[in-house]
């Protein structure tokens, strides 16, 4: 079963697309959510993360503030929950 990956991201964010291209490199499926152009998305990124910067990747529920390899590899790994 694919894991539920959603990457939030701005269009003019370096490190968005460094995390996009990386999950993109190891074949992962993943959804985008601009949040600058969905602020419903945005106001509830930071509801649940506490933060307002993105990258904000979501893997299967776990949050990873930034483009943090090792944490995205380690939720990768884990497999679905």
């Amino acid at each position: 079963m694919a894991q539920d990956v959603i990457v939030y991201s701005t269009p003019t964010c370096p490190w968005c697309q460094v995390a996009k291209n990386y999950l993109a490199e190891k074949g992962i499926a993943y959804r985008e959510v601009d949040v600058s152009a969905d602020h419903t998305a945005a106001m509830d990124m930071v509801r649940r993360t506490g933060q307002q910067g993105v990258p904000v990747v979501e893997i299967d529920g776990e949050f990873v503030v930034g483009f943090d390899r090792d944490r995205i590899d380690a939720l990768l790994s884990a497999g679905p929950a």
